[in-house]
């Protein structure tokens, strides 16, 4: 099942188009996000059911230019080889201080539960100041580890969205009980590095419900 969602709206048509699939057992949130006008797009963090990913991408009839990593966690990379092969199409992210995490893919697999879960060696490794294009358009990379060493987020300054990963959810933070993990870490990432982008900013994180900073900043229990 897939739910669709815009991040903004104009009076046409949106700039984006973000369709959620969740994936794996967790429940991952892999989006396709593409502009409607071009109808070219992005896979963000295929963790694993390339099937369905790939069946949602053929219904939207969209034109995916590369598949980009938020971090290393298993249920968030875990489909990207695969997808990447099948797409012919180039892997960039998450930060390199997750290739340990990568190239331990297996382990987590084992773990986790999750099969067919392969390593993804990214044609391009991301840093905190980059910029990468989704869907046609310039979003910034945010380095924000704790919940692992190499997470990114990416946002859009113009369209007031970020795409957040483990970092932050509705209600929630990501978990710190994890090899490489920190919660003090993650807490300050998202003190300062997510939280000054600003109120009315809306996040689509990698589980669950999107949400703004201004919501979590007044109601999230692991920030008030």
């Amino acid at each position: 099942m897939s739910e669709e969602t815009s991040n903004s709206e104009t009076d046409d048509m949106p700039p984006i188009q973000v369709m959620v699939v969740p994936v794996t057992p967790f429940q991952q949130n892999c989006s396709i996000i593409w502009d409607p006008q071009t109808m070219r797009g992005t896979v963000v963090d295929p963790g694993g059911d390339v099937e369905h990913v790939q069946e949602a991408i053929r219904k939207h009839d969209v034109k995916v230019e590369k598949i980009v990593l938020t971090h290393g966690h298993i249920d968030h990379i875990g489909g990207a080889a695969d997808l990447a092969a099948a797409l012919d199409v180039p892997v960039e992210g998450p930060h390199e201080a997750d290739k340990p995490l990568i190239e331990r893919v297996a382990d987590q697999a084992a773990q986790f539960g999750v099969p067919e879960a392969k390593p993804v060696s990214p044609d391009r490794w991301m840093e905190d100041g980059d910029e990468v294009e989704i869907a046609g358009r310039t979003f910034e990379v945010l380095h924000c580890p704790g919940h692992s060493p190499g997470h990114l987020v990416f946002f859009d300054k113009e369209l007031r969205f970020a795409i957040s990963g483990d970092v932050l959810f509705a209600g929630s933070i990501g978990r710190t009980d994890l090899p490489l993990a920190d919660h003090a870490t993650l807490i300050k990432s998202i003190h300062e590095r997510l939280l000054p982008l600003g109120d009315d900013v809306s996040f689509l994180p990698g589980h669950g419900q999107a949400s703004t900073l201004g919501q979590e900043r007044q109601t999230n229990p692991f920030l008030t």
